[in-house]
């Protein structure tokens, strides 16, 4: 069985809605997967916009997630996250989900929802890691990666 990531209310390569985007409410949309490789002992979830102006830009490293899970609820990515849900620093400088703002007329930007099924419950991330951290450790220990985009656009 292959690693399959979804968004319930988003169907791959679709318009991320407004309310998850930081024009709207801000808060991340539910994720739910299944597929886990055998050996699975824990998740590492990125998002990120490789559109941005100046390069790939990250909007939320989540890393930690217990290997019974089998989805993270809506609004996982709010600063009262769940202690167990571990947050690095995004590249707005902030340790949560912050959603789509592309610059205003610059056209399309795809949002990549990576799910990293890990051989480890815990990844060495420093304590002010940020998310291009957590990009590279869990790389260093992913048994299979899923992969989800969504667009925006404003």
């Amino acid at each position: 069985m292959t690693l399959m990531l979804s968004i319930p209310t988003l169907p791959q390569n679709r318009r991320i809605p407004e309310r998850f985007s930081r024009d709207g409410e801000n808060i991340s949309p539910p994720l739910e997967w299944r597929g886990a490789p055998e050996g699975t002992r824990g998740y590492a979830l990125i998002v990120e916009d490789p559109d941005a102006p100046k390069g790939t830009f990250r909007h939320w490293a989540a890393y930690n997630i217990p290997a019974g899970a089998q989805g993270l609820p809506e609004g996982a990515g709010s600063d009262e996250a769940d202690a167990t849900l571990r947050m690095a620093l995004n590249d707005f400088g902030n340790r949560r989900y912050d959603g789509p703002q592309p610059p205003p007329g610059h056209g399309r930007h795809h949002y990549h929802f990576r799910l990293f099924a890990l051989d480890t419950p815990q990844l060495p991330v420093p304590t002010n890691g940020a998310a291009q951290d957590v990009l590279k450790v869990a790389r260093d220990h992913a048994l299979a990666e899923a992969d989800l985009v969504g667009t925006f656009e404003r």
